[in-house]
Parts: structure tokens; sequence; C-alpha cells
């Protein structure tokens, strides 16, 4: 069910919760999509927990103001709004741009968290190429819009023999891309560009931690993903996979999810 919940800061966030029980887990998506990607895996996860499924600023239905959106920015929304939910410490799980929003929550509000996990994503920031891409990326919407970006983009985010037999959910991710405001997308490339290295927070936890990476990730490659190891840290590699796998393989990537936030 979606609902709406407003920020002191003058922003409002849209989400989708289904589920209950004593453990919270929280979804963020990647760039350019919305609580929408989820939608392969909310049904399943919250048969076992209760599921929060977030619009990130800029990004489906919550607000989209002029202004950089840091990842410190994203996290302090997100610690707004759970605290104005009243939920208790959550299990946090970002895709590819939400798991740098993860990374940043994790290092300034951990003791929000029971546990987190990083989807397609890396504590690793911009090189500079990456960085000059960003740029492309923004000036290629502003002169633009959105569709020809996002034409571009949603093909890369799938493993390469996928492109032709989940038409789909090529499509799916495509509408969820073009819903995105232009103004949310190129205030949400600059503070890509512009985030910090974030390994260390994943070498430095205490806190559970889930790394998923897809084994044909043509986005974010399992090493950037994998880069820490320790008693508290789970590497899953989902085989055949891109950067997408909650349409590429839903049950795979829940059946991992309920495992891991069902011991911690």
């Amino acid at each position: 069910m979606e609902k709406q919940i407003q920020l002191e800061n003058d922003v409002h966030v849209v989400y989708q919760e289904e589920g209950s029980g004593p453990k919270t887990v929280v979804l963020l998506h990647g760039f350019c999509g919305s609580s929408g990607y989820w939608q392969k895996v909310l049904p399943e996860l919250s048969q076992s927990f209760r599921v929060i499924a977030v619009d990130l600023r800029g990004h489906g239905g919550s607000s989209a103001p002029e202004e950089t959106y840091t990842m410190e920015t994203f996290a302090e929304d997100l610690a707004q709004f759970v605290d104005k939910l009243g939920v208790g410490p959550t299990h946090l799980f970002g895709h590819s741009l939400g798991g740098y929003v993860t990374l940043a929550f994790a290092q300034k509000y951990p003791d929000k968290l029971a546990s987190f996990g990083l989807i397609h994503s890396t504590g690793y920031p911009d090189d500079e190429a990456a960085k000059a891409n960003r740029d492309k990326g923004a000036e290629n919407i502003r002169e633009n819009g959105m569709e020809p970006f996002i034409k571009a983009l949603i093909p890369k985010l799938f493993a390469p023999g996928h492109v032709a037999t989940m038409p789909e959910n090529v499509q799916l991710a495509k509408e969820i891309g073009l819903f995105t405001k232009p103004v949310g997308a190129i205030q949400t490339l600059k503070g890509m560009r512009d985030r910090v290295d974030r390994t260390e927070v994943l070498q430095q936890t205490k806190l559970p931690v889930l790394l998923v990476a897809g084994e044909e990730d043509q986005i974010i490659p399992a090493e950037k993903t994998f880069t820490a190891n320790g008693e508290n840290i789970e590497q899953v590699k989902l085989q055949g996979v891109g950067h997408m796998g909650m349409l590429e393989a839903p049950e795979q990537l829940t059946e991992a999810i309920v495992r891991f936030v069902s011991k911690n």
C-alpha cells in the first residue's frame, strides 16, 4: 500500500509498506528507480517481516527540491523518516544509489540499524571518468529530458542475455525511470559524483552486513561490492545476474535477505 509522510525539511516521502512483525526491513532503490523496483520482492519478504520500500527524494512520488542531493542529505531524510514512523532498529538494504545512502546512514546513524546490506552497490567513490560521465548525464537530461537518458541507461542494468529474454522487466525499469523528475535525476547525479569513499564503514562496522553482487553486473562488478570480510559479513553472488537482482532473480535475492535478517 502506497503512503506518504512529510519530513521537517518540507520534503514529502512516498513509500510502500507491507507485512508485520518484530523485524522491519527498509528497502532503498537505485538511481532513476523507485519503490516499484521491489515489487517482485515485497510480497514474499512481507510474509516474514514488516517491509517498507521508500521513494528517495527526486524519485518516484517523493519531493524533488532544487538542490544537490548528497548521500548525507538522503541519509538525513531517512533518519527523519524512520523516526516519524517510530520504527526501531531497522534492517536496511540499498540497491546501487540506495547502497551509497545506506553506507552514509550506517556511518551517521548506526544506532538506528539492526543490520544493513548493499545490493549491487559499493563503498568506493566515483573515479574521474565516472565523475565526467555524471556531468555528461546531467547535461543530457537538461538538454533532452529523461527519455533518451533512460533508454540508453536501462539495457546496461541487466545481464546482456536478459535484455532479450526479460523484455517485460526491462520495460518496467524503463517506465519507472521515465517517472523520475528531471531535476531529481540531475541533483542526484551531482550527489553521486561528489560522494566520499566509505569502504571503511564496511570494514569497521560491527553490525551484520549482507553484500549482494551480480555475476554479470556491468555497472558495479562483484569485486567492488565484496570489499570487506569478517564474521559479521555475508557475501552472496547471484549467478547470471546483472545490476537488477530484484527483477532478474527476485526469488534468489529474497531468499538471501530472508535468511540474513532471520538470523540477525
